[in-house]
């Protein structure tokens, strides 16, 4: 297993580095943020360049490599929810021209004489409020569901450009052919490994605006990063970005190969985003200081979607108990 990218997933690396700094600019997220644009354009501009057809678990990695750059730029489309969430519950019947969103808990599905009904509500589903299609996980399978048979409502938080809503079934009736044949636990592993990825390049887009602040901005006639204050939190901010980087990565491998180390692998990815954006929040505000509550500052775009990241999926915590968990059962 190479822990280290090819020519070309390197290359790879930067083509999607390169697309997504041209069309996912700070000003195309402010402008989301302050003016409510929207965002279909850029979603289309994924789908065009091929992003959305990275269904396969084999392209596990190059779909993180994405998933990355997505999270640095604080992306506002609903990729993250269609490649990580509903395409691995639905399998062949994804369509990469659709977004779709899962829905995870807090439905239930009864048999009928001509099928199943699905009833209940989920608080938060991640772009549940946009997806043509919901994939719905009930304790008696999974079932794809149009998004005009449910009601979705968009709930506030505190990502101005994320997408949460409350998403309720009202007795939707579902045929048998919905119901479909997957593997739920693999696509919960896919789900952790890209929203981990998606904390890691936010956070790395948090040490890179640190970075830059800490050599324009001055105090007692010098850069403050000279201070040797300035330099350990961004050492430690390196580090922890790192370690994250490479357990992600190391999940993503791991579903490709189809490991069978990667439920481990996914919930050490989510755990480590997890503690790596709690230093890198922490240490990238204090080296702003003050700037950087202001709403004038990009800072919080990153911030906001690396913490968002940490409070979806389960946190570090709940990741943490469950590796012990599967450890101390060893013993």
């Amino acid at each position: 297993m190479l822990l280290e990218f090819d020519a070309d997933q390197r290359l790879w690396q930067e083509t999607v580095r390169d697309a997504v700094g041209k069309n996912c600019a700070p000003t195309l997220v402010r402008s989301v943020a302050e003016d409510g644009v929207d965002p279909t354009p850029l979603w289309k501009t994924y789908a065009e360049a091929g992003w959305t057809e990275l269904t396969d678990t084999e392209n596990a990695v190059e779909l993180a490599i994405v998933l990355e750059e997505l999270g640095r730029a604080t992306d506002p489309t609903p990729y993250l929810a269609t490649l990580t969430q509903f395409a691995p519950l639905v399998g062949d019947r994804f369509d990469p021209l659709s977004a779709g969103a899962a829905v995870y808990t807090g439905v239930t599905a009864v048999r009928d004489s001509g099928g199943w009904v699905l009833s209940g509500t989920d608080r938060f589903v991640l772009d549940g409020d946009r997806a043509e299609r919901l994939a719905v996980v009930t304790p008696a399978g999974v079932f794809l569901v149009n998004a005009e048979d449910v009601t979705a409502r968009r709930v506030d938080v505190f990502d101005p450009v994320l997408h949460v809503a409350e998403v309720s079934f009202a007795g939707v009736h579902v045929a048998d052919a919905d119901r479909l044949p997957v593997d739920t636990e693999r696509a919960r592993h896919i789900a952790l490994m890209g929203m981990a990825i998606t904390m890691v390049g936010a956070c790395q887009r948090i040490l890179d605006l640190a970075l830059e602040h800490a050599k324009s901005r001055q105090q007692f006639g010098v850069a403050i990063g000279t201070f040797q204050a300035i330099q350990h939190k961004a050492a430690d901010m390196h580090v922890a970005i790192e370690r994250a980087r490479a357990l992600c990565y190391f999940a993503a491998l791991t579903i490709a190969a189809d490991d069978p180390r990667r439920r481990l692998a996914a919930a050490m990815a989510k755990a480590s985003a997890g503690e790596c954006q709690a230093l890198v929040f922490r240490h990238g505000l204090q080296t702003f200081g003050a700037m950087g509550f202001t709403w004038e500052n990009d800072l919080q775009f990153a911030l906001k979607r690396a913490k968002a990241g940490e409070l979806m999926l389960g946190g570090a915590a709940e990741h943490r108990a469950m590796i012990a968990e599967e450890y101390r059962g060893d013993y």
